[in-house]
């Protein structure tokens, strides 16, 4: 069983990944709720989080219920860094990782993200600096490297590994794919494999099924999966390839009040932690996800997307249970 410093994961671990937008308190709770073992919240700007910007301090709320859960962060000084890690050491997750994969442009303008995978030294420093200045066990999400000609992840591992981090999780694919094409999970494999490699190593990338989950478990013999757009607006994703892992069948896929029941819970506990107006109006990005492939929806997508009483959405969501009551997916 993997082990990240003192926490112990299950048996080859889900992990859901940190997404910006996404990964929030009431969305980790909904995948927790359906077998997410290990999750993280969005990532957060070490600069903002020194500059006490209000939207990175949110993101470091975190609850018991979560656990384990770690806290991300992004940045491409030291200095920051290392500030920004000692902040999120305060609020007490179980771990802290470093993001050293997002491929957005105003991230990687930064030199942090994916950006710093031009500068291996650069990411180098930067993790030693928060493993130096924390108590937390230190982790990585990364690419393969910048681009095709410059793959570079079996470098980074070991040199990583060799300062200190305890997991190392790899998107499949270069910075220059961004979330296009195929991920290759060879290339994760061969640092799996590396004999100089001892932390756990976990694959992401393309998985959205429970048949693929266990096509690539086999076939990669890595540690763990990270679960990220396919969880969004569905949650049974996690539960579902653990299911197929133990029995090789599938459970029924979730009826119109599941999906109803989790899209009202996402919004109730949305308006409960950010204030009614701002739940009611980010949560409108993840109806489309809850209710995908029913047909004649879009008069009450059109509902769900501009009606800003929570009163008149509950209404709505009622209304959905009445009308679809006989839809089978």
């Amino acid at each position: 069983m993997p082990k990240i410093g003192p926490i112990e994961l299950p048996d080859f671990p889900l992990l859901l990944a940190p997404m910006e937008d996404v990964s929030d308190p009431p969305f980790r709770r909904l995948c927790k709720m359906h077998g997410a073992d290990l999750m993280y919240s969005e990532f957060i700007s070490s600069e903002g989080l020194i500059r006490d910007a209000i939207k990175s301090r949110m993101k470091l709320d975190i609850f018991d219920y979560e656990r384990p859960v770690g806290i991300q962060i992004f940045g491409g000084d030291e200095e920051a860094m290392a500030m920004s890690a000692k902040i999120v050491e305060a609020v007490e997750p179980d771990l802290l990782d470093i993001n050293f994969g997002c491929p957005v442009k105003k991230v990687v303008c930064k030199g942090a993200g994916a950006g710093v995978l031009k500068d291996v030294d650069l990411m180098v420093r930067l993790t030693k600096a928060v493993v130096k200045s924390t108590h937390l066990p230190v982790t990585v999400k990364t690419r393969l490297g910048w681009d095709e000609s410059s793959i570079n992840i079996d470098e980074v591992a070991e040199r990583l590994q060799d300062v200190g981090i305890q997991a190392l999780t790899i998107h499949g694919r270069t910075r220059a794919q961004m979330y296009k094409g195929h991920s290759d999970w060879t290339h994760i494999a061969r640092v799996k494999n590396n004999p100089r490699i001892h932390i756990p190593i976990f694959g992401n990338g393309d998985i959205d099924s429970p048949e693929k989950a266990l096509e690539y478990k086999n076939k990669f013999g890595l540690d763990g999966i990270m679960i990220g757009r396919a969880a969004i607006g569905y949650p049974w994703i996690f539960n579902e390839i653990k299911h197929f892992f133990q029995t090789g069948q599938h459970l029924p896929v979730p009826t119109l009040v599941d999906r109803v029941e989790a899209a009202r819970n996402h919004l109730l506990w949305s308006m409960e932690w950010k204030g009614e107006r701002l739940g009611i109006v980010e949560m409108r990005r993840h109806y489309t996800n809850y209710f995908k492939g029913i047909p004649n929806f879009k008069e009450y997508k059109n509902r769900l997307v501009t009606t800003d009483d929570r009163e008149a959405l509950l209404g709505v969501f009622e209304e959905i249970i009445e009308s679809f009551s006989g839809v089978v997916f």
